[in-house]
C-alpha cells in the first residue's frame, strides 16, 4: 500500500537525516520546527519503522531512539549491527561493524540490540 507523504512526515524524516544519529522522540519534539504533538510524532516514527525507513534502538536507559536506515540492507549491517551511545552528548549512532554471535541449538534470533556506551569521537576531542 502506498502511503501518503505529509509535511509532518517530511519534517520528521528531514530532521533525522540532518542529525545523522539516532534521536529520541523527546529530542525530535524539541528540535522540530513544526507544531506536532507527541502522539503524531510516535505514529510517524512507528510507521517509518514498519516501512523500513527507520530502525528503532532501545538503549540501556529504556528510551527508544530512531535512526534513518542507511546501508541496513547491505550484507555488512543487515539489521544486526552495533550502536554507540555517548553519555556526554546523549546521542546514539550506528557503527558500521557487523555483529558476530552464536546461540545454542534450537534458538532462532529475529533481532539484535547491541548498544555500547561511553564517549563518542566528537566528545573525546
Amino acid at each position: 500500500m502506498e502511503r501518503r507523504n505529509t509535511p509532518t512526515k517530511e519534517a520528521v524524516l528531514e530532521l533525522l537525516k540532518k542529525s545523522g544519529k539516532a534521536m529520541s522522540r523527546d529530542a525530535i519534539e524539541q528540535k522540530i520546527t513544526q507544531n506536532i504533538n507527541r502522539a503524531t510524532i510516535y505514529r510517524v516514527l512507528n510507521r517509518f519503522c514498519e516501512d523500513g525507513i527507520l530502525h528503532r534502538v532501545v538503549a540501556e536507559d529504556g528510551k527508544q531512539y530512531f535512526a534513518v536506515c542507511v546501508n541496513c540492507d547491505d550484507k555488512i549491517l543487515s539489521g544486526h549491527h552495533f550502536h554507540f551511545r555517548c553519555t556526554k552528548c546523549e546521542t546514539i549512532e550506528c557503527l558500521p561493524v557487523k555483529v558476530d554471535f552464536s546461540v545454542p541449538n534450537g534458538y532462532q534470533v529475529d533481532g539484535v540490540n547491541c548498544v555500547l556506551s561511553g564517549t563518542c569521537e566528537d566528545c573525546s576531542r
